[in-house]
């Protein structure tokens, strides 16, 4: 299942480092940040609890990018 996010990232390289730690959390299947949309698209791998994973993610974002936000 794919997703996409309305996101906050401060800047191009801070979203590609960002995107390459999503792409390692358990139950992403591939996710692609843009940087110039405040976007962030993630396909789910089937059957997981997306909004479990959706945590694991901004956990894992933040590390990277203290400011990094999901918003809604």
């Amino acid at each position: 299942m794919k997703k996409n996010y309305k996101i906050e990232v401060d800047c191009a390289n801070c979203a590609n480092l960002v995107e390459g730690e999503v792409k390692k959390v358990e139950g992403v299947v591939n996710a692609t940040i843009s940087f110039m949309t405040q976007k962030m698209k993630v396909e789910y791998a089937e059957g997981v609890d997306e909004e479990a994973v959706l945590a694991q993610i901004v956990k894992v974002a933040k590390k990277v990018e203290p400011d990094f936000e999901v918003l809604s």
